[in-house]
Order: C-alpha cells, then structure tokens, then sequence
C-alpha cells in the first residue's frame, strides 16, 4: 500500500517538477528603457519545440551582437503585466514571435515561427 502511495505521489510531483524548471530556465529580465540601440523582442515559450529550435539558433548567433543589439526575452506562460502589455502591443498570438526594432524604436520586422540560423542572422546584420 504505501508502495502505490509514493507511485501516486510521483506521478504528481515529477511533472510539475519539470515544468517549474523548464519555465524559470532561459529567463531574461526585459529592458524597458530606450538606449539608442536596435533591439530584438523575442516571445518564447519553455514548452514549444520551435522555440527550442530558435533558443539555440540565438546561442549560435547573438554572442557577435552582444552589445550591439539589445535582446529582450518574454516568456508568455509567466503571468505578469509587463509580459501582458508587451503581448496586446505586439499582438503575438504563436510562438515563436521574434519582433525586430531599429534603433528609434520602430518595427522593421516580424518574424512568427521558427527559421534557419542563416536568415537569422542576415536579419540581425540588416538591422541598424
């Protein structure tokens, strides 16, 4: 009886155990302030096989535009009403959504689903 006892709990318990730190990985705190700099808004979610894809993509390519492009990562699954707004603003309803801005601050480009390394990269050449 207390064998079954600990199956049950553990069938419980892992999953929410896992799905805890899947959401708290990966996790950046979004920058808010204007800096002269483009930036690259990118809508994730830790549950998504796409956005898994364009998480390693961004591994790949982004160390060469540290500092030079600002990279902002909202996780849509955590409730908070910085996460709320920035969704209603961009109206992103897939992930992933991956916004590109110049450096006024203004959309040059939309990018909805997951694409290849390469053309990620010429998108973050192209941005100014």
């Amino acid at each position: 009886m207390k064998k079954n006892a600990i199956i049950i709990t553990l069938i419980f318990l892992i999953p929410l155990f896992a799905y805890m730190l899947l959401t708290n990985s990966n996790q950046t705190t979004a920058q808010t302030t204007q800096t002269g700099k483009p930036q690259v808004i990118k809508f994730t979610s830790a549950m998504c096989l796409d956005c898994q894809t364009m998480n390693k993509i961004f591994k790949n390519i982004f160390p060469k535009y540290e500092g030079k492009i600002i990279l902002t990562e909202i996780q849509v699954q955590d409730k908070n009403s910085f996460n709320d707004e920035q969704i209603k603003k961009y109206n992103v309803t897939l992930v992933p959504t991956i916004i590109l801005l110049n450096s006024q601050g203004q959309q040059v480009k939309r990018i909805e689903g997951a694409i290849p390394e390469k053309e990620m990269d010429d998108c973050l050449k192209g941005l100014k």
